[in-house]
């Protein structure tokens, strides 16, 4: 097996982080609109309290699960094909690396 040469994997990393950081971001936008909802009145310091333990246990630490390897490439090509990483801005030797899994995640989105 050749070895990932080590601009290719740090490209990985600063990716994934930035893929990480918007998939985060689009879940708390979801609790942030509970915060909203707490603030009007409309719902309970409990019912609130319930919301953030549901991303906790839920979206959040989906999210964790996909970032929190050593493996990246995968979340990185998913990203891309879900639109949390659009193929113009990600640099062409990355996008060569993750082809592959790009095509696999991307065949998955449409089945």
């Amino acid at each position: 097996m050749q070895e990932t040469p080590t601009a290719i994997k740090r490209l990985v990393r600063e990716w994934a982080d930035i893929a990480h950081d918007r998939d985060l971001r689009q879940a708390l936008r979801a609790l942030h609109g509970q915060f909203g909802r707490w603030e009007r009145g409309e719902i309970t310091s409990f019912e609130l309290n319930d919301f953030v333990h549901q991303f906790h246990d839920g979206a959040s630490r989906e999210i964790w699960k996909r970032y929190a390897t050593n493996h990246l490439e995968p979340a990185v090509a998913a990203a891309m094909a879900v639109g949390v990483l659009r193929k113009e801005e990600l640099p062409r030797e990355l996008l060569q690396h993750v082809a592959g899994l790009i095509e696999f995640y991307e065949a998955d989105q449409s089945a």
